[in-house]
């Protein structure tokens, strides 16, 4: 399939994504309702990564409990929204999908609220009982709007499935009410995390998003041609040997794994997988194989500058994370339909 011309990806372009994502890596751990100076930060990270003796700062505690965990989840988890959408939008060839399309994250919203519920847990692993309830539920949605998608139409199209699961997600989130209702006194935890929150994150989360991370990254990079070959139409793509169906599933099982896993960590939060694909595109251009790559840096840095809004921009009081990415991308959303409108005039 050949690439457009807006297909300028290059090392030296990776490079300055790398460098744009450490800037604000270390930006975010440096702010907060406690400023620490740059030198300061830079000093306590270069000592823990050698396993030297920390500097007698009063700042050592809040950069290595509280914020560098929280900082690397939140990378983490919008790399991992962010390389979700990229996929969904290359499978469905439509810019305005993302994971939540297929209603995979609301189910796993359910799944996690289910689990504050009831108080499912694991011993020593306290937060191992919501992401195995959110994963298990993704997994069940994914089952179910397959199912229904395969009586409608054997083929699987991408219209149906979109269609699907829109109205699956509107179907769950009216149980994901009726739970919160009953459940009087959890309600306020419940509804918080709902919004998005990685404040409570720790170096536990950060590994556990990281490890399923690479292992999912692999799987949907290694798709990157067919997802390419997706843009010319399903037939298009059969007749020159690519295995539809099986390239469908892979994806779809795939992407609500890893947010399954980041739902069960840091609650709902939304759009990610919308705006970060679509305005890395037009850097990289449409090809997969570095759209994803970019994807990866950029999703992880739009969703560490939306974190670092929320915790300053009403500082002491703390906005949810979910609803900075819902303010922004609702409006980058609306760009979005009307620009696909205009161009199909």
């Amino acid at each position: 399939m050949k690439i457009s011309n807006q297909d300028r990806f290059s090392f030296p372009v990776l490079l300055i994504f790398f460098g744009i994502s450490v800037c604000v890596f270390i930006l975010c751990v440096c702010l907060g309702s406690v400023m620490v100076p740059l030198g300061d930060t830079l000093a306590v990270i270069r000592n823990a990564i050698a396993r030297a003796p920390q500097p007698e700062l009063s700042a050592v505690p809040i950069i290595l409990n509280v914020r560098l965990p929280r900082v690397l989840c939140v990378f983490l988890t919008g790399a991992s929204l962010a390389i979700c959408g990229a996929a969904m939008q290359g499978l469905l060839r439509n810019s305005l999908a993302d994971g939540s399309t297929l209603g995979v994250s609301t189910g796993a919203s359910l799944g996690a609220a289910l689990a504050i519920v009831f108080g499912f847990n694991v011993p020593s692993l306290p937060f191992a009982g919501t992401m195995i309830m959110a994963i298990i539920f993704a997994f069940l949605s994914l089952m179910i709007i397959l199912t229904l998608a395969y009586r409608l139409d054997y083929s699987l199209s991408t219209n149906t499935i979109i269609l699907l699961g829109v109205i699956f997600s509107m179907f769950v989130s009216s149980i994901l009410s009726l739970v919160i209702t009953f459940a009087s006194d959890k309600v306020k935890n419940i509804v918080f995390w709902t919004m998005g929150s990685l404040s409570g994150s720790s170096y536990a989360n950060a590994i556990v998003l990281f490890v399923v991370l690479m292992i999912c990254g692999t799987v949907l990079m290694s798709l990157s041609r067919e997802l390419n070959a997706f843009a010319i139409g399903e037939e298009e793509a059969r007749h020159i040997g690519v295995p539809i169906r099986r390239v469908k599933l892979m994806v779809l099982i795939t992407v609500s794994v890893l947010i399954g896993v980041c739902v069960s960590i840091g609650g709902s939060i939304g759009f990610v997988g919308l705006v970060t694909p679509h305005m890395v595109r037009l850097i990289t251009g449409p090809n997969h194989k570095k759209l994803m790559v970019a994807c990866l840096l950029g999703g992880g840095t739009f969703l560490m500058l939306c974190d670092l809004t929320a915790r300053m921009l009403l500082r002491p009081v703390e906005l949810p994370l979910g609803v900075v990415t819902s303010l922004i991308g609702a409006v980058v959303f609306v760009f979005i339909y009307a620009n696909s409108r205009e161009v199909k005039r």
